[in-house]
């Protein structure tokens, strides 16, 4: 299956709130939120302005004309904020799409144009009960705090800055995103 990470444009940007929305994990049994649950400030601070502010980085996965993924960050005050240098990870893969290696290839591309612009490393945070921790750790990122619920994450970028990616896997399982519970808190 052709696989075709790009960044994103500015005229796809509002195609995030989308991809923001099926970023939320959902634990096995529990509902999913209502779609409005974008709009809380702590949501939507993922997307609110993206393109606008230093570290909102971009790219989209396209297979058969259909833009099937996304991952960006933002330097933003979230869920796995790190510092004001440090740019925080979302991603989203539609769920048909997920445990293709969809969310490896997104998370490549998006390390590399990471580092072409000289950041050092990025964060995230994750539900401990989500599948994408795997990905996550198999992609290289690192727990550096915890709470009852999250991880937060860090990832060095310093295989990309020297121009290397042999270490990473090539295939990931399903994907979810870093975004935490929302209905559940």
């Amino acid at each position: 299956m052709m696989r075709n990470p790009r960044p994103i444009s500015p005229a796809e940007y509002p195609l995030l709130a989308d991809f923001l929305y099926h970023a939320i994990f959902i634990p096995p049994g529990t509902e999913p939120a209502p779609r409005e649950v974008i709009e809380k400030p702590e949501i939507a601070v993922y997307i609110d302005g993206f393109g606008s502010q230093k570290g909102d980085t971009g790219v989209l996965s396209v297979q058969e004309n259909k833009i099937v993924g996304a991952a960006w960050t933002r330097i933003i005050p979230a869920f796995g904020r790190i510092d004001d240098e440090t740019p925080e990870l979302a991603i989203s893969v539609l769920p048909e799409y997920r445990g293709q290696g969809t969310g490896t290839e997104l998370l490549k591309a998006l390390f590399e144009k990471l580092s072409e612009q000289g950041y050092r490393q990025t964060s995230l945070s994750v539900q401990k009960e989500n599948p994408a921790l795997r990905l996550y750790q198999r992609m290289g990122y690192k727990t550096v705090r915890e709470n009852d619920e999250d991880y937060i994450m860090v990832r060095s970028l310093k295989e990309e800055m020297r121009g290397t990616n042999d270490g990473m896997c090539a295939k990931a399982a399903a994907v979810q995103t870093s975004l935490p519970v929302i209905a559940a808190r």
